[in-house]
């Protein structure tokens, strides 16, 4: 059988494999080890140990469960709490303020958990009842904290920047610069999305609350500023270069952990809490990743994207051409497949096509990272929405799904601005890091 036409075949099983719900790591894993075998046979299992090995024993990767473990430690701390309580106590008084609160509140606690599921799940439970209490309109107070919550995977720390620099070798430290502004930028769009629709429709919105006293505000204020200082210690720490993106993980772990111990939240139950949560998502990160290195290597046996490749060069595509059809194709994807899966199955084999159009790497990962993001809450999938769901349960998805369109366009926008501007992205690792 030809190496393409085996290609073929190995993506058809994988899609049925995960038409069936297999797990996506197991999919991968079965998928690539089969077949190699169909390819090379004695390769097959040797293979599938050896990738495996090679994942389990990357340095790199000891980032992951340190940022895992300080996004589970701030869960059980409050920290997100408190960062909510903040940003409302300074915009819940304006019109539509309770969800741009939710919206700010989400970005800061993405500073925490580099988690879009986290980051929904933790503001969500605070603030959807109050802005249901309020008045809201449930499209608009759904719809905000499911956007909100996708700026888990951009704002650094980021799981997403992280998995994209293990499989694209590019430097994670880079990578969190990279994602400072196109975050601030985003979080920006969508509190501006927040006004337009109750611009639009001020009866989304009650009219504004009675505004808050100073003294209440700078109190909430200061009870998020250890959350404030405990982002802001570690990222200067890893920018002005006192220590390197893993020992920032560690860094800020350790001061979750000191947070959940001062405020006397630590007992046997938060424990076993945080540990079994930090296992099973670092688990089923590295099973991903496993999988995806095996089904690259089979792949790389077929040979199939050096046609590809070769096609590609054939028809004279300009990097930036070829970088706009890779994420028309990863916002397509994302209707319906996760973004984790659609990130390690399609970046090892774009890589080479990137790397010969000369396409930055940097500029690229963050607008990949937005388009996974339009995945977490494109229908019929979105993630987002349904852990929404999960905490309001008597709103209907299409109330849900409804609501978020303003932010989805408010996404493209930010693609579009990224793309047309690549400076946005990449203007502050290069003066963090000089030019590359």
């Amino acid at each position: 059988m030809a190496g393409t036409e085996t290609a073929v075949l190995g993506f058809a099983g994988l899609g049925l494999l995960l038409l069936l719900r297999v797990p996506v790591g197991l999919a991968l894993l079965l998928a690539g080890t089969v077949g190699i075998a169909l390819i090379r046979p004695a390769a097959a299992l040797p293979t599938l140990a050896g990738e495996i090995f090679a994942v389990a024993s990357k340095p790199s990767l000891t980032i992951l469960p340190l940022f895992i473990l300080m996004g589970h430690l701030a869960v059980v701390a409050g920290m997100g709490r408190d960062l909510y309580v903040a940003a409302n106590s300074w915009l819940g008084h304006l019109r539509g303020g309770l969800a741009s609160a939710s919206i700010v509140g989400c970005a800061g606690f993405s500073a925490l958990s580099g988690s879009s599921l986290a980051s929904a799940l933790t503001i969500g439970r605070v603030s959807l009842g109050e802005m249901r209490r309020y008045g809201y309109a449930d499209s608009l107070a759904t719809g905000a904290v499911a956007a909100g919550g996708t700026l888990g995977i951009l704002i650094p720390p980021s799981v997403g920047l992280v998995i994209y620099a293990v499989l694209t070798e590019a430097s994670i430290g880079h990578l969190f610069a990279a994602g400072v502004l196109p975050g601030i930028l985003l979080t920006t769009l969508f509190v501006l999305t927040v006004w337009a629709v109750v611009k639009r429709a001020p009866d989304k919105a009650p009219r504004a609350q009675l505004s808050p006293p100073w003294r209440e505000r700078w109190r909430a204020l200061a009870r998020a500023g250890w959350t404030v200082a405990l982002i802001g210690g570690m990222m200067v720490g890893l920018y002005a270069g006192a220590f390197s993106a893993i020992e920032a993980a560690g860094v800020g772990a350790f001061l979750a952990f000191a947070t959940l111990v001062v405020r006397r939240r630590l007992n046997w139950r938060s424990v076993v809490d945080v540990c079994a949560g930090t296992l099973r998502a670092t688990g089923t990160a590295f099973l991903v990743l496993c999988g995806a290195f095996v089904f690259k290597t089979f792949i790389g046996f077929t040979q199939a994207m050096v046609v590809l490749a070769e096609w590609i060069g054939a028809q004279g595509l300009s990097g930036a051409q070829i970088a706009l059809a890779a994420l028309l194709l990863f916002i397509a994807l994302g209707t319906f497949l996760e973004g984790f899966a659609i990130l390690v199955l399609a970046i090892p084999l774009l890589l080479p096509i990137l790397v010969a159009a000369d396409v930055n790497l940097i500029w690229f990962g963050v607008l990949v990272v937005v388009t996974l993001e339009m995945g977490l809450i494109s229908p019929p999938v979105g993630i987002n929405v349904f852990v929404v769901k999960g905490i309001a349960q008597d709103v209907p998805l299409a109330t849900i799904f409804r609501g978020i369109w303003p932010f989805w366009l408010a996404m493209l926008g930010a693609i579009a601005l990224i793309f047309a501007v690549p400076q946005i992205a990449t203007w502050l690792p290069d003066a963090l890091y000089g030019s590359r």
